[in-house]
């Protein structure tokens, strides 16, 4: 039969209204911003991830300039780590693997522990990877800046002798838009959600 004006009407009036009928979830939407924010002359403004200035794996000044209108995950480690931070490595290993031929991402790792991490020692554990130094960014500098900006991105980072590797830290994922808004994260140790994680990764690289 063919379609009249009425007919292709009331097609997309049904589809419209199985559309609002689905649960938000099924419908896709561009991720929050997760930063804080402040209402500035009746606008709300979202604090961004701020200046930063480290020292990468191949001795490059790695900075907010490196990631000029990219998308970047981020997350702290340390080399010696024996407990979280190998399973970290292997799932930041997956999400470098899926994005490795889209120059819209770039990853970017900081240690908790410059005294013992030089750039000497991140190189290795870079090429110990196998990854790009012009992808994944494995970078050092000064311990408060290091341990600063960690708050900024909502990571917990605390020097504790007591521990038997001698750090608390979180194992999170988190991605930053260009930006520099937080707009997802997740849990690195995770691998199911860092499966989820890679879905919103996708998700913003769609919007940039």
């Amino acid at each position: 039969m063919t379609n009249t004006p009425k007919h292709t009407a009331a097609f997309f009036a049904g589809a419209l209204a199985l559309a609002l009928l689905l649960p938000s979830g099924c419908r896709e939407r561009n991720l929050p911003i997760l930063n804080k924010a402040r209402e500035e002359n009746g606008q709300l403004v979202y604090d961004r991830i701020p200046d930063f200035n480290f020292i990468s794996q191949d001795s490059s000044i790695v900075n907010n300039a490196t990631f000029a209108g990219k998308a970047y995950v981020a997350d702290f480690f340390f080399t010696s780590c024996p407990t979280i931070c190998p399973i970290m490595a292997r799932n930041m290993l997956r999400i470098y693997e899926h994005f490795e031929n889209n120059d819209k991402l770039l990853l970017l790792s900081h240690t908790i522990d410059p005294k013992r991490d030089s750039v000497g020692r991140l190189r290795q554990y870079a090429e110990n990877l196998g990854v790009r130094a012009d992808k994944w960014f494995f970078v050092t500098g000064d311990k408060d800046a290091l341990y600063g900006i960690a708050d900024d991105y909502f990571n917990i980072v605390i020097e504790d002798p007591g521990l038997p590797d001698g750090f608390d830290h979180s194992g999170r994922f988190i991605l930053v838009d260009p930006q520099r808004h937080i707009r997802a994260y997740c849990q690195g140790t995770d691998s199911t959600e860092v499966e989820a994680f890679i879905k919103k990764i996708e998700r913003l690289l769609d919007e940039i």
